[in-house]
């Protein structure tokens, strides 16, 4: 059964390092397009057509998706997130969320300077924005957070795991949507910076399970050197 178990593991695993290479080939594919300035009749287009479906309850909607999105909030979320798990002697989850948090918000700031691309300027926004544009900061750091407060939850709620799930994809979803709503950002900046955060997300998830199973390994064997030898029985014929 163990060995079953590991071999279950081990194919998670590969199909986690696929997508996460899939994320990386996708990312470097639409940077590539972003530096050619090749994209711009294909972003354009999509943004011109989300204009013509604005109105003030739409609005209000998007507004409030994208304020869920906000790196500030998200941040705080990781504090909290992390204050509860080291309170609840997680440390290998507190010290991921930090890492998985920290990580995207540097990363994603490294990649917006590297680009330097303009945000869009179609219409008059109801959002002030001032700083580079690709890839998109709410896609990437709310991929990142939620997707991985949502394996957490699934983790510790396993029956509910899909509808968790289900939950996570849109309001992740929503937060890339209501940035290209609101004319804040390029279709390319969204998609690549779902790209970018699930590559993140998917390393930083590996590297909390491959931890867990090295130091209960690590746990077992130390156990089963320390426990002494089963005593033999003497029978006398």
């Amino acid at each position: 059964m163990r060995s079953k178990i590991r071999s279950l593991i081990s194919i998670i695993r590969l199909v986690g390092l696929a997508v996460a290479a899939l994320g990386m080939w996708g990312f470097a594919t639409i940077a590539e397009d972003v530096l050619e300035k090749e994209s711009y009749a294909f972003d354009s287009s999509i943004l011109l057509a989300l204009r013509k479906l604005h109105t003030p309850l739409r609005d209000q909607i998007m507004l409030g998706f994208t304020f869920l999105g906000e790196p500030k909030l998200l941040l705080v979320i990781c504090l909290i997130l992390g204050i509860i798990l080291l309170g609840r002697n997680h440390r290998s989850e507190a010290a991921t969320i930090a890492f998985a948090g920290g990580g995207a918000i540097g990363l994603n700031l490294l990649l917006k300077r590297l680009f330097a691309r303009d945000r869009p300027q179609l219409w008059e926004r109801v959002v002030d924005v001032r700083f580079y544009s690709f890839p998109s900061g709410h896609a990437m750091i709310s991929m990142v957070i939620y997707g991985l407060l949502g394996y957490f939850l699934a983790t510790r709620f396993p029956k509910q795991r899909w509808f968790i799930y289900s939950l996570t994809v849109v309001l992740v979803a929503g937060i890339g949507l209501s940035r290209l709503y609101l004319g804040v950002h390029w279709p390319t900046d969204v998609i690549a910076g779902y790209t970018a955060g699930l590559v993140w997300l998917i390393t930083c998830i590996l590297s909390l399970e491959i931890g867990k199973e090295f130091r209960s390994f690590t746990r077992a064997s130390k156990e089963e050197f320390l426990s002494p030898e089963p005593s033999q029985e003497i029978t006398n014929d």
